[in-house]
């Protein structure tokens, strides 16, 4: 029996690079058509419906014609819809001779879409309804009702094209709802690939090379194999994100709801399709690449094709891998350092007040109270007072390299600093005995600050004889070592992130550039999480450090 999650082919990579080389000679020689073919062999191998949507003259035909190589000793049939076509033409003519000799009304359905493996109907919605209705029920349960026979249908690939969609009224939904994949082809771009249409030109027929090609037995086990495939609560959870950003933007845009209704028939049979992109990726389970795919898939009109595929752009660069949770645990980690880097300015940063002076000449006089101040020795220099900086600094003193701590500093100048409101005072940084020259000014909430080298403003506190409160310190350094496990917990997501994401690749079927994308991002965004790390150990060690720069 097989187990659900579980290939039982002998080798799963064979099989992804078996898939990769018939799609690669599949699309050899047809520019600018590759990941269509991609996909459409893809809906092959799932047993779903491909609509083309595009202009005349762009080599629809000819993918479908290319697609009937995938297959070994398979069937083709192509039909030019228009409104004159008759289900004899696509069906079958009727047996004269059955209904002569039996009164049996029978088709001879041999060459026609009823015994096809590939089908292509072009300008399909300009079909008469007694085509479409037939045509439903053959997509719907791949059978054919043919007098009071039920035949299976052998098709593995409808591919339908037009250019131009059903018309709202037209009572086309059901049968527009069926055809999965959904893909806008357009007319070659690349100046070189459209030198090369006009002057190499595409052959019908691909190469296939020997070996490639599938045969009934392998098709109808893959089958088999790939529907055992579990759909995780992890790969559901994802999917039910990206059903909840188009249903939000749906809601925020001024498309009509037909153009962005996605019916659960829709759903369900998307799901079948990531199963068959893992399967055929030689992966025994869903991987959130594989939900990319869903951009040619989702939309109904050109409008919303725009953006659902942009849709899918956001989640894949924001929700696929945890991206957004992995911003989010940094960003808290960030608030609970800014939470205790506030509480420790609020508690300790010199806050001046002032008063206007009166007489001829009007001056703001200012006022700290500096009487509890703890003095200290440098040398032979002594009444000195000790301000601790607040804030990560580039250092205060040309001389001194990386942080300022402290600065000591003459009392007297001190007090001269504060009710000038500013101020230049020579002092010694840190522990280091020379005289540097040091600039305090005020910031705009009344503030003392002393300028760094970069000339950046740094909070200033005076030690005084009381010190810190221990209880106030312990709290500011718990929460800061909280901080430090919510982005443990962030590099931790960061990591898995990372190697889901390599373990889907290379993949099959998604055009490369959009895991390019995500590449560049969550490289930017692991530098970002290490970057936080050193920033974090540092104001960590900075606020632990506290009790010593007050002492």
């Amino acid at each position: 029996m097989i187990q659900a999650g579980t290939i039982t082919s002998p080798n799963k990579a064979l099989l992804s690079e078996r898939i990769t080389k018939l799609a690669h000679a599949l699309s050899d020689g047809v520019y600018e058509r590759e990941e269509t073919i991609k996909l459409c062999l893809l809906a092959a191998l799932a047993g779903e419906s491909v609509f083309l949507l595009g202009p005349p003259g762009i080599a629809k035909s000819l993918i479908a014609k290319r697609l009937i190589q995938a297959f070994d000793n398979s069937s083709y049939f192509e039909y030019l819809m228009t409104r004159f076509s008759t289900p004899e033409e696509v069906f079958g003519p009727l047996s004269i001779q059955e209904l002569k000799d039996n009164g049996k009304y029978l088709r001879l359905t041999d060459g026609y879409l009823p015994s096809s493996q590939v089908v292509f109907l072009d300008e399909i919605w300009k079909a008469g309804p007694a085509i479409l209705n037939t045509l439903l029920t053959v997509v719907n349960e791949k059978t054919f009702k043919n007098g009071n026979d039920v035949e299976k249908v052998p098709m593995r690939l409808l591919v339908t094209a037009s250019n131009e969609l059903p018309d709202d009224e037209s009572g086309l939904d059901a049968l527009y709802d069926r055809m999965l994949v959904r893909i806008f082809v357009n007319r070659i771009q690349n100046k070189q690939n459209f030198k090369s249409m006009l002057t190499v030109g595409t052959p019908q027929e691909a190469k296939i090379p020997d070996g490639l090609a599938i045969t009934d037995d392998e098709y109808h086990k893959w089958q088999t194999e790939l529907d055992q495939l579990a759909l995780t609560d992890t790969v559901f959870e994802k999917l039910y994100e990206l059903k909840t950003l188009i249903e939000k933007a749906s809601a925020e845009s001024q498309l009509s709801n037909e153009e962005l209704y996605i019916s659960d028939r829709r759903w369900k049979k998307a799901s079948k399709l990531l199963k068959a992109s893992a399967y055929f990726n030689g992966r025994d389970s869903i991987n959130p690449l594989d939900i990319l795919l869903l951009q040619d898939c989702l939309w109904n009109s050109p409008e919303s094709r725009e953006l659902v595929r942009g849709i899918v752009r956001q989640f894949a660069l924001g929700y696929a891998f945890d991206q957004n949770e992995v911003e989010h645990q940094v960003d808290i980690c960030r608030e609970n350092l800014n939470d205790v880097q506030q509480a420790i300015e609020e508690a300790h940063a010199i806050l001046l007040t002032n008063e206007q002076t009166t007489g001829l000449i009007k001056k703001q006089v200012h006022h700290f109270d500096t009487s509890d101040a703890k003095t200290f020795k440098v040398g032979t220099a002594r009444d000195l007072v000790k301000l601790v900086m607040l804030q990560s600094n580039m250092s205060v003193s040309e001389s001194e390299k990386g942080d300022s701590r402290w600065v000591y500093l003459p009392k007297n100048e001190l007090e001269r600093v504060v009710k000038d409101g500013h101020g230049e005072v020579y002092g010694y940084v840190n522990d280091n005995t020379s005289l540097c020259r040091l600039k305090f000014e005020l910031d705009a909430d009344d503030h003392l600050i002393v300028k760094d080298i970069a000339n950046r403003n740094v909070l200033v506190s005076l030690v005084t004889n009381q010190g810190l409160d221990v209880e106030e310190h312990q709290q500011w350094v718990e929460t800061s070592e909280s901080a430090l496990k919510q982005l443990a917990e962030a590099e931790h997501l960061i990591r898995k992130s990372k190697s889901d994401f390599h373990g889907a690749l290379p993949h099959n079927f998604i055009d490369p550039e959009l895991p390019i994308a995500m590449e560049s991002g969550l490289q930017a965004l692991s530098k970002d999480v290490e970057s936080t790390r050193t920033e974090t150990e540092k104001v960590i060690f900075r606020i632990k450090a506290l009790k010593e720069y007050f002492s």
